[in-house]
Parts: structure tokens; sequence; C-alpha cells
């Protein structure tokens, strides 16, 4: 019996083949062989890897979402901060008469006129910088606003580690701005 090629169907065409033999040879073999076999899982050492990038990949997101917390943190206690100044002085030239924003330093706290008093998360503090007319102790002041919309002016700094805001407000014109300054 004789040898011959013939297209099979299946696989490259021209693979080899016998003809008169129902078992196939070359790259048609049904029979595994040891030697060409491709693993069909993973080692101890790919797995213990992978886990491990997992981790430090974890890690590092949630320190820098710890980061992002803090920051939003400090943002939205000087909007509040901001909110308050401009309702005081709305307040002044509504009503035609001096208001004030009183801080308290030693405890985190301030209060605009008619509200209720706002306090600052425990892992921050303030300080003001205010005419020495309005510091009514060591730890505590205000900035007065007029009636034609002037005030006293200074700026309060909110601090939470190295992330600080500074809300400042001019004397002359009474406007409220809030900046953040480069970290210490």
């Amino acid at each position: 019996m004789g040898f011959g090629i013939r297209n099979s169907g299946f696989g490259k065409a021209g693979a080899w083949r016998r003809r008169d033999r129902a078992c196939f040879t070359c790259c048609e073999s049904r029979i595994p062989n040891p030697e060409s076999r491709l693993s069909s899982g993973f080692t101890l050492i790919e797995l213990v890897a992978v886990v491990a990038l997992i981790g430090i990949a974890l890690s590092v997101i949630s320190l820098s979402f710890s980061k992002s917390m803090s920051s939003a943190k400090v943002q939205a206690a000087s909007r509040d901060l901001v909110a308050a100044l401009r309702y005081t002085r709305g307040q002044a030239i509504v009503k035609g008469k001096q208001t004030a924003l009183d801080l308290d330093m030693q405890n985190n706290t301030f209060q605009a006129p008619g509200r209720p008093l706002m306090k600052l998360p425990a892992e921050m503090h303030m300080t003001l910088l205010t005419a020495e007319s309005e510091q009514t102790s060591k730890t505590s002041g205000r900035i007065r606003f007029f009636a034609d919309g002037a005030s006293t002016g200074g700026h309060v700094s909110i601090f939470a580690g190295q992330r600080e805001w500074r809300v400042n407000v001019s004397w002359l014109t009474g406007q409220v701005t809030r900046e953040e300054v480069a970290a210490r």
C-alpha cells in the first residue's frame, strides 16, 4: 500500500494523511504528545504575583482617594466660610446697618448673624488676620461689614495637613474671594 497526498478538509491544506488507515500522523494526531502539551492552568508563583500587583494597585488608589477626600473637605469648609461672609455682607447692605461674622479659632467655629454656628471638621484649623479692633480675644475675632458693603477686611486661612485655603475680604469693597495657597 502506498502513500499519497490528500487534503483532509480541516487544518492546513495539503496535510499528510495515511490513505488506507484511520490513524492520523504529524500535526493531525489525536494522541496527546507530552512534549507539545500546553499548560492548562497557572502556577502558584503567577497567582501570588497577580495578587501582589492587585494589592499594590489598591493601596495606591486608596491613598490617592483619601488625599482627594481631604482636599474636598478643605474646599467645602472654605466655600461654607465664603458663603457665610457673603451672606453677612448682603445682610449689612439690605438692612442698612453693620453686621459681623464671628470666628472662634480655638473651637474652629464661625457664625453669621441669624444663622446657626458652623464647625470645621476636627482635622482642620483656621487662623484670622483682621483689624486689631475686631479681635475680641486671643483666639476669636470678627470681620465686620458696613451698610455700603465695605468691611474691616482681613483674611481667614483654613488648614488641613499640608493644604491651605485662604479666604480674603477686601476692606474697601467688602469683596470675598477664595484661593488655594501653595503647600507649606
